[in-house]
């Protein structure tokens, strides 16, 4: 594989991750969290975000390590256990976590992603 090559792998996934915060953001803005609890499609759109955010976490952390240990900053390891949860956990999903974390993580991940993806091109 060319050095060219891996460089837009390891693009594409940081824009996977870009894209599914933002769709997962942009589907509960608006709602209240109890709107949020009562909406099962809704729900089912964000998960299907995260697990997005945590495949591409996870295929970063397996074919770049060095990027992944050069950017330390960014909670890897959390966005891989999310994913696995919420994929192998289906009928034990916390709502409540997965609301949380789209308002108060994903604003945050979503700044720090943007800014090593902008430096990465």
């Amino acid at each position: 594989m060319s050095a060219r090559y891996r460089k837009l792998r390891q693009h594409d996934y940081l824009e996977h991750i870009l894209d599914a915060i933002r769709l997962a953001r942009s589907y509960i803005e608006g709602l209240s969290k109890d709107d949020f609890l009562a909406d099962r499609k809704t729900q089912q759109a964000v998960i299907l975000n995260v697990v997005v955010i945590g495949e591409a976490a996870t295929q970063l952390a397996n074919e770049y390590p060095a990027f992944v240990d050069q950017n330390t900053e960014l909670p890897w390891k959390q966005m891989r256990g999310m994913r696995n949860r919420m994929a192998h956990g289906y009928f034990e999903i916390n709502m409540n976590i997965v609301w949380d974390t789209v308002q108060d993580a994903f604003p945050t991940l979503e700044r720090q992603i943007a800014a090593i993806h902008r430096s990465d091109s």
